[in-house]
């Protein structure tokens, strides 16, 4: 229930984003809207994802989550990947992956914050005894 709420969320905040400009990409990459950003977490539920990317974002979630299931990467998932990208890309895309979810378990294990630019994002009330 709580997740469903959270895609709600998510996919009313996107159509107040949808009509936004795209953020300037780094140099040589594609700007990225802020409705794909804040949506990846309801990439289902939402139109904003191309066909390659939900191949992608299924297979990310595949191999995040081997522990999940009997058959962590099953063959549907990895042919509709391999269906839109070639041999390079997909060792690409399975490399970062497997870098993201290192560094995503190293700071959860150590309780690290990704960024300072996280408490602007998300409000994180001041500490018992520190100042505000």
């Amino acid at each position: 229930m709580a997740a469903g709420w959270r895609s709600t969320r998510l996919i009313a905040e996107a159509g107040r984003l949808a009509a936004a400009p795209p953020a300037p990409g780094p140099e040589g990459a594609p700007a990225i809207r802020a409705v794909t950003f804040f949506t990846v977490a309801a990439w289902r539920e939402t139109p904003y994802f191309s066909d390659a990317e939900r191949a992608a974002l299924a297979l990310t979630e595949a191999v995040t989550r081997i522990a999940d299931r009997p058959d962590p990467v099953p063959d549907e998932i990895w042919d509709e990947a391999a269906r839109h990208y070639d041999e390079a890309q997909l060792g690409a895309l399975v490399l970062l992956i497997a870098e993201i979810t290192v560094w995503n378990r190293i700071n959860a294990a150590t309780r690290q914050i990704t960024g300072d630019w996280v408490e602007r994002l998300i409000p994180v009330p001041p500490a018992a005894g520190r100042a505000a």
